[in-house]
């Protein structure tokens, strides 16, 4: 439907604008159940680095990329174009342009660096930074990483009606009628290929978002991981609480868990505030439960069985005997001398039930897993250690240091401060304080505000570290990269438990609405030095993660303070490397050709895993390259092949090799020959991925 009255705003007779225009809207009362969103007209990206040629795809910078031109013919920096669905041509300055591509259209993306820090040479292990739109950034990283990721951790735009984002290169703000379902359209294509990155047999899908579109999110969600268990977590953000006239205000924000295969998260060392202690009794780490029933099922009659007398010693707290159930109307146990007959009544008189028959009592009770507390006096209590808690001590989460009286297990708990837990699903964290550990940690590194609303670096770590605990190696995402939050995460998570985690981030380049006002009103255009100096990769995402990794500020002043809860200091950085780079587009015919290998090498090196410092080289096109250090070699003269397989033959720890040849037959002769070694076939393998899933990622 928006599609239809976007078309319809095209029709130049107002009458017959205005029929058509009516009878749309009657269609639009025709509403139906479930998430339904509408198809709008492609999405389209601008690419500026792309010169205007004859033939090209075209818009008009600044302005909408959906409104498309094909150029004619260009003559004295003018371009002659012709508008989408008229006949009528327009002329352009050449400037005024830029080269535009609809999603679905086939590109061929390579990376072109910008930047790189190195803070720990002796290491292969390497992170990148993307500046891209993150939908062809996407579709790159399938070719690199498909069915590889443990962990997409994302924070899209909240839609929140206040310019926060763009559709087709224009802001989406609360007057758009159809800004939910541009941005549920939006959000589907970058999904769709986002699933398939994700590891389907045990990778999880992260995405944080607030009240204005965690309904239509969940649904989407839904309907694109039917196979996926899902759950929402509620997380307190701003203690302060922002006020809202009318309405009540806002602390907190939601977060999808899309848990694909085994994936769960996973039981971490926590801080007490995690694990509320209200009706539970704690001694050190274990949870000991009450014996007696309580809830459904907690009457004498739901467990005949269950009431029975439990004698205890009045003087020491033993016990002495553990008694027959009492028959039916029998409320008063036999009479034992010195001891207590403690039997399942509630506060209030009524006969209630134990948890365990005698026989189950008996026997764990010999494991260590019944502890009485209380005295004669006050009144004696029975506490029991459930199975799961009775597991902690089983696989050795606690040493047992002794047993009491009554044979109780008793550990230490010298580090009553945290506990072994996976949490509930709503949390109240002091560290997840976005205004504490978001805006004010970042504001240590710039001196000016560059970016707002940053998220707590510790409510990211801590998400990801419920699900890469137990994967030291993960491969984590992050597509709407923002200030940088996850890679600085990521790096801290690393220093704390020694893990050697990758990080891929994805931002685009966008300046505020402002700044756009202030830049367009003096004439600089969007792809201008200047512009693109201030824009979100370069002046935020970029030095957060230099500064951070570095220890120092935009200034080079040492960080101050430590990190919570680890008491790491700042200005130590981290011993981590990050490169940044640009998405670029090659010309296929040249690709094809052999003719653009310089661009495709650092491709090259992130599909092979991006281990070691990213290759370069100046001089012409070598007939091979062995790259020990980077696990990876490349062959571009088959003709060299005897040499190539003996030279690798010098370098086991080399994995992937990649072969140029136009032959089927070639490729596979060579590939048998090098038996252990996973092997491409350039250019063949990049140029049919992205030709391939053009029409597929359109969708």
């Amino acid at each position: 439907m928006a599609a239809l009255n976007e078309l319809i705003q095209k029709i130049e007779n107002p009458e017959l604008r205005a029929q058509i225009q009516e009878a749309a809207d009657r269609l639009v009362k025709q509403k139906k159940f479930g998430l339904v969103f509408e198809e709008h007209l492609p999405e389209c990206t601008p690419l500026y680095d792309i010169p205007i040629r004859k033939g090209a795809k075209v818009s008009v910078r600044n302005g909408k990329a959906n409104e498309a031109y094909t150029v004619l013919s260009i003559e004295n920096d003018m371009a002659t174009c012709l508008p989408k669905n008229s006949k009528e041509t327009i002329q352009f300055a050449v400037d005024e342009l830029v080269t535009t591509a609809e999603l679905g259209d086939p590109i061929y993306p390579c990376l072109q660096p910008l930047g790189e820090v190195c803070n720990a040479p002796e290491s292969g292990l390497w992170h990148t930074l993307i500046e891209a739109d993150n939908y062809h950034a996407l579709q790159l990283l399938e070719y690199l990483y498909a069915g590889k990721v443990d962990c997409i951790y994302i924070d899209p735009p909240y839609n929140t009606g206040a310019r926060d984002w763009k559709y087709n290169n224009d802001y989406v703000d609360g007057a758009d009628e159809y800004r939910h379902s541009k941005w549920l359209s939006f959000m589907q294509k970058r999904l769709e290929i986002a699933k398939r990155l994700l590891n389907p047999d045990d990778s999880v899908l992260i995405v944080t978002i607030d009240e204005k579109e965690y309904l239509h999110l969940g649904c989407l969600l839904e309907e694109m991981f039917p196979e996926a268990r899902m759950q929402m977590v509620s997380s307190m953000i701003n203690p302060a609480n922002v006020a809202r006239v009318g309405e009540f205000g806002r602390s907190g924000e939601y977060l999808f868990f899309v848990m694909l295969g085994k994936s769960s998260p996973q039981r971490v060392r926590l801080d007490r505030e995690w694990v509320s202690s209200k009706g539970r009794t704690h001694t050190g780490q274990i949870r000991w439960d009450l014996l007696k029933r309580s809830g459904t099922n907690s009457e004498r009659k739901h467990f005949p069985g269950g009431f029975y007398p439990i004698y205890i010693n009045n003087e020491t707290g033993k016990i002495e005997e553990i008694g027959d159930p009492l028959a039916p109307g029998t409320s008063v146990a036999p009479v034992r001398e010195g001891c207590t007959a403690l039997l399942p009544i509630r506060q209030n008189g009524s006969e209630g039930n134990w948890q365990w028959a005698t026989d189950t009592f008996r026997s764990r009770m010999a494991q260590g897993r019944v502890r009485i507390g209380g005295n004669k006096s006050k009144g004696f209590t029975v506490y029991i250690l459930k199975d799961g808690e009775y597991s902690k001590i089983i696989n050795g989460e606690f040493e047992i240091i002794g047993h009491g009286i009554n044979n109780e297990i008793i550990v230490a708990d010298n580090d009553t401060d945290f506990v072994l837990a996976t949490p509930g699903d709503i949390w109240r964290i002091s560290s997840h304080d976005a205004t504490q550990y978001g805006s004010r940690l970042i504001g240590n590194i710039f001196s000016d505000r560059r970016f707002t609303f940053p998220k707590s670096l510790y409510a990211v770590k801590d998400c990801l570290y419920f699900f890469t605990a137990n994967k030291p190696n993960a491969l984590i995402v992050d597509f709407f990269a923002g200030s940088g939050t996850t890679l600085h995460a990521v790096n801290l998570l690393n220093a704390e438990d020694g893990g050697n985690r990758c990080c891929i981030m994805v931002t685009n380049n966008e300046i505020s609405a402002e700044e756009r006002k202030g830049f367009e009103a003096r004439g600089i255009k969007q792809g201008d030095p200047e512009w693109e100096a201030r824009g979100i990769a370069r002046y935020v995402t970029w030095p957060r993660t230099v500064c951070s990794i570095e220890g120092h500020d935009v200034n080079g002043n040492l960080l101050k303070g430590n990190y919570i809860g680890s008491d790491i200091p700042m200005a130590d950085g981290f011993k981590a490397n990050a490169a940044f780079f640009k998405l670029g587009f090659l010309d296929k015919t040249k690709v094809s050709l052999g003719m653009q290998f310089k661009e495709l090498l650092s491709t090259l090196w992130m599909k092979a895993g991006a281990i070691g410092k990213c290759p370069t080289i100046d001089a012409s096109v070598p007939d091979m390259l062995i790259l020990p250090n980077n696990k990876m070699a490349i062959l571009n003269d088959e003709n060299q092949f005897g040499e190539f397989a003996e030279q690798l033959i010098q370098h086991p720890e080399i994995d992937v090799v990649y072969l140029v040849t136009d032959y089927e037959s070639s490729f596979v002769s060579m590939t048998q020959a090098l038996e252990d070694k996973k092997t491409y076939q350039l250019y063949r393998d990049y140029l049919d991925n992205f030709r391939i899933n053009a029409g597929r990622n359109s969708r």
